[in-house]
This record gives structure tokens, C-alpha cells and sequence, in this order.
């Protein structure tokens, strides 16, 4: 089941918390730099690589003092790759085969490559609905998606394409 709800993505409760990042698992918006914050420093300690990850790839960590137990990192961009739909869809297929190898049954994840010169939100709907519609008519895990938006405009676009998916 896949829902869409307004709140904040550091407090929703969930087996783990998707967070979209660079390369080198930087943040990318101020929203996700509040995970780090209320994470605390056994979250913010994890967050260095010895080299960038590949773009599309999925990597999972513990929560910190999050409300979720995991966080799972999304890389979309990197110094030379920019968010693009195609590394949005590669990096949300990477965090599902993450959650189906860690049998998290509950993912809370924000609109995945949104932002000043990114995706717009319609573009992030439909790749995100169409991934996670997918993935969740054939895979074991997840078994929930939370879409944690930031308003209820957003909350209206995702639900505009969740209604789209085949019932």
C-alpha cells in the first residue's frame, strides 16, 4: 500500500527513512539536513565515504535517533551527474532491492530529486508512483510506502498519479 501524507520525514515512523543524496551522501535539500540533526551524531557519524558512491545505487545505515530503525540512502547525483528522471527510477529500484534483502516492512520516503534546478514535482510523481507500483505488485518488501510530502499541494499531485496505477 502506498500513501501519501504531510509531515515531517525526521519523525514519521517506519522500519526506514529514504534519503535522497549526492554522491559523496550529502544532503540536498534543508529538510533532509533536519535528518541529521534530529539523527544525532550516531546518524551524521555514518555519513562519510572513502569515495563517491555510482549514482543510482542505494546504501543502508542505522537511524540514529530517528524515529526509523534504518536510513537508507538514495544516491541521484554526483559532481559530474546531474538529477536526472533515469537516476531518480535507478536509485528508488536500488532502495526497494535494499528493502526487500533487509525485509523492512515500512518505508517513509519524500518526493525523491525535487528541487531548484532539478525534477518538478509532477515529473517526481510519476517516476516515483510508477517505480514503487511496480516494485510492490511483484516484491515481498516493502508492504508500505509512506510519500511524506512537505504540503498539501504536493499531497494532491502524488495522489493525482497514484489514482493512475492499475488496481
Amino acid at each position: 500500500m502506498i500513501r501519501v501524507v504531510v509531515d515531517d520525514l525526521a519523525f514519521v515512523e517506519a522500519d526506514a527513512v529514504i534519503r535522497p543524496t549526492t554522491a559523496a551522501l550529502d544532503p540536498l535539500t534543508p529538510s533532509l539536513r533536519r535528518l541529521e540533526q534530529v539523527g544525532g551524531p550516531s546518524f551524521w557519524n555514518q555519513l562519510t565515504v572513502q569515495q563517491e558512491l555510482a549514482v543510482g545505487s542505494a546504501v543502508v545505515t542505522s537511524a540514529g535517533d530517528l524515529a526509523a530503525d534504518f536510513v537508507v540512502h538514495a544516491v541521484i547525483t554526483s559532481t559530474q551527474d546531474p538529477v536526472t528522471a533515469g537516476a531518480v527510477r535507478h536509485a528508488l529500484i536500488s532502495v526497494l532491492q535494499r528493502a526487500d534483502d533487509w525485509q523492512l516492512r515500512k518505508l517513509a520516503i519524500p518526493p525523491i530529486g525535487v528541487g531548484p534546478g532539478h525534477l518538478e514535482m509532477e515529473e517526481c510523481a510519476q517516476v516515483m508512483v510508477e517505480t514503487l507500483g511496480q516494485a510492490m505488485a511483484t516484491e515481498g518488501y516493502p508492504q508500505e510506502v509512506d510519500v511524506v510530502v512537505d504540503s498539501e499541494e504536493d499531497r494532491v499531485i502524488f495522489e493525482s498519479y497514484l489514482r493512475r496505477l492499475p488496481q
